[in-house]
Formats: C-alpha cells, sequence, structure tokens
C-alpha cells in the first residue's frame, strides 16, 4: 500500500458516490483516480488494468462531455434501459474479447493474472461506456467487475485496493437500484 493508492481509493469512492447521485462532478474526480491507477497498475503488472485506464481517461471526458451536452435541450440526460438486442450484443462482446484479450496477454506478456486481469479490463469498458450513456444495465456490468477485482487485487497484495472494490461491489448494487428507480419515475420498465 502506497501513498498514491491511499489518494486514488479516496478519488475512486468519491466518484462512484457521485455516480451513484447522478453528479456531473464523477466525471473529474474520476479522471483523478484513473490516472493514478495507471502508474499503480504499471508497478505491480497489471498491463490489461493499466492500458485499461489509459483508455478511462478519455471515456471520463467523454462521459463528462456527454452528460453536459448529450441529451437535446437543457434537461439532464436521462437514465434508460438498453434493448434486447444490445443487451445481447455486449454480453457477447464481453465474452469474445476476454478471451481474445487473455490469450494475447498470456501469451504476449509476463502479465500476472492473463484472463481474470481481461476480463475486468473487457468489462469495464462496457461498464464505462453504458456509464456515460446512463444505461442502467452498466451497474450490473460494474457488479461483475467488482466480483473479479477483488480477488485479482488481494491476490497482487494492493489489499487497500481490493477493499476499494469490495466497496465499489456494495455501490454498484446501491447504484443500480437507485437509477432503477429514477427509470421506474421515467417510465422507463426495469
Amino acid at each position: 500500500m502506497t501513498f498514491i493508492e491511499v489518494i486514488a481509493v479516496i478519488f475512486g469512492l468519491l466518484c462512484v458516490w457521485l455516480t451513484i447521485r447522478q453528479n456531473i462532478w464523477c466525471w473529474p474526480t474520476g479522471l483523478v483516480q484513473v490516472v493514478l491507477y495507471i502508474f499503480i497498475f504499471y508497478q505491480v503488472k497489471l498491463y490489461s488494468d493499466l492500458i485499461l485506464h489509459v483508455i478511462y481517461v478519455f471515456l471520463q471526458l467523454y462521459g463528462w462531455f456527454h452528460w453536459l451536452k448529450g441529451n437535446k435541450g437543457d434537461t439532464s440526460l436521462p437514465v434508460t434501459l438498453l434493448e434486447q438486442r444490445s443487451r445481447s450484443a455486449w454480453i457477447a462482446t464481453m465474452i469474445l474479447g476476454t478471451c481474445a484479450w487473455g490469450y494475447l496477454m498470456a501469451t504476449r506478456t509476463d502479465a500476472a493474472v492473463p484472463y481474470g486481469d481481461a476480463f475486468t479490463t473487457v468489462t469495464s469498458l462496457i461498464a464505462q461506456w453504458l456509464m456515460a450513456r446512463k444505461k442502467l444495465e452498466s451497474w450490473l456490468f460494474w457488479i461483475a467487475v467488482d466480483v473479479v477485482a477483488i480477488g485479482i487485487y488481494w491476490t497482487k497484495s494492493l489489499y487497500l485496493t481490493s477493499g476499494l472494490y469490495a466497496v465499489f461491489l456494495v455501490l454498484a448494487i446501491l447504484g443500480w437500484f437507485a437509477w432503477k428507480r429514477t427509470c421506474m419515475e421515467s417510465g422507463e420498465t426495469a
């Protein structure tokens, strides 16, 4: 555990709490967190996570912009549901992407946990994209990521980060229910 990990954890918790509340400040706080984790994951050779966090920099900026300007008019971007066909496509992408990226990491790098790391990377990208679009299902992908990430980070002695993902798991469940309530209030059926 390092000082940089402590700061990253604090910003990560703040980011998710703000996201649950649909507060636009989730994006800049998330940006600080992902930049710090780029350095952390390089040190512990979790290369898929490192690459993921580099991509997150751009997704944080996209999400920030989309939440500000993504809805036409002056109203905020609403929480909506994916259509069944889109849900199936994202699940297939998660499975195929995990297999392909895991194989690449297993055969081309000295990655510590290639397939688990690939799963969290691919699924996090999907979850983050859906979060930027304010799709309710983003929370289900985050729940899956959190469950796997807890074990990975624990085995790499990133105990504080493992604990962070345990808290993220609880927050993701709370986020699912909060956004589901918002969906139902707006007439979407979840």
